[in-house]
């Protein structure tokens, strides 16, 4: 069954045409049916309200039917919109048929035939609109979705470990039970310090490898009960909470030093050592509970210490006074 309540437009600087045009597309029972006088009148009317169908006349002062059709493939991108494009013409030369599609009209309606094309051309035109601006709606929905997914995402997909939204929150939680229990909070930062020569040397799919390989060496030298994420490129952070502050030192997570950059990584290219440097960053109860960003600007000053000493370092956040 046809949509009777299908937005058309006709637009012809011939009243006369224009009035026939809408006239019978009233016949066949259409109730949104609007006319212009000519294509900068019928662009003022898309503007205020969006067309599914357009039946226009080829030939007009001003801006023709080709030019129209410009401007509303124009508009419909702005608006996420399809409009079908009908041109009422006399030219039935193959070149001008060809140029019109390529302009991006849909269909023909001829008028020495138009009593018999019309109301058939619209029928299709109907169906096909429908179905262009409902898969635009979908595909708009689905991004919308897909922004809220990686909105709310916590997992680096191409290791599966937790990603730095994540450390970001478990940072969080672990400063508040520092703050509430005593001890201190650790932040410990490993970033691969040839990563980008690496890069260079190796295919994407050996890179890939490679930071799985990393990931799952980290997962077999941390502690069952410490958070490892995944922050950067080629930046891996261990959150971890120690009830005694005496504990929470470089010794602590010496194997995880040791264990990256004295064993090398197989992949299918080989195998391959990584230079990683390591950095501590705490925060224990008597001395203030920082913020999570304080505790990363930290961890970042000391990682690049740690590239440049090529020592496992260790650093404390600079808490801000409150005014």
């Amino acid at each position: 069954m046809p949509n009777l309540d299908l937005s058309i437009l006709v637009v012809d600087d011939a009243k006369f045409s224009s009035m026939v045009v809408s006239r019978a597309l009233r016949n066949a029972g259409y109730r949104d049916v609007r006319v212009a006088n000519d294509a900068p009148a019928a662009i003022k009317l898309m503007e205020e309200r969006p067309v599914s169908v357009l039946i226009a006349d080829w030939l007009m002062p001003e801006m023709d039917g080709l030019e129209l059709t410009d401007r509303v493939r124009q508009q419909d991108e702005q608006s996420n919109h399809y409009t079908y494009i009908v041109l009422l013409t006399a030219k039935e030369s193959v070149e001008a048929l060809a140029e019109a599609f390529d302009r991006g009209v849909d269909d023909f309606v001829y008028k020495s035939d138009m009593s018999k094309q019309l109301i058939p051309r619209i029928y299709a035109a109907d169906r096909i609109a429908d179905r262009q601006n409902a898969l635009l709606r979908a595909n708009t929905l689905l991004m919308e979705n897909n922004r809220e997914l990686e909105a709310s995402n916590i997992i680096d997909l191409e290791t599966g470990l937790c990603n730095n939204r994540y450390a970001r929150e478990r940072m969080g939680k672990c400063l508040r039970q520092t703050e509430a229990r005593g001890g201190s909070a650790a932040y410990l930062l490993c970033g691969i310090r040839n990563w980008q020569d690496l890069k260079r040397q190796h295919t994407p799919a050996i890179i890939s490898e490679l930071a799985v390989g990393i990931s799952r060496r980290l997962s077999n030298l941390i502690r069952p009960m410490d958070a490892l994420c995944r922050v950067g490129d080629n930046q891996y952070a261990v959150i971890a909470h120690f009830p005694h502050s005496d504990q929470c030192t470089t010794a602590a997570f010496r194997r995880i030093f040791d264990g990256i950059n004295h064993k090398a990584l197989k992949t299918t290219a080989g195998y391959i050592s990584v230079e990683a440097g390591i950095t501590l960053c705490r925060a224990d109860a008597q001395l203030g509970t920082p913020s999570v960003q304080e505790i990363e600007r930290a961890a970042v000053q000391g990682l690049m210490e740690a590239y440049e000493t090529r020592r496992f370092t260790e650093i404390q956040p600079e808490i801000a006074e409150l005014a």
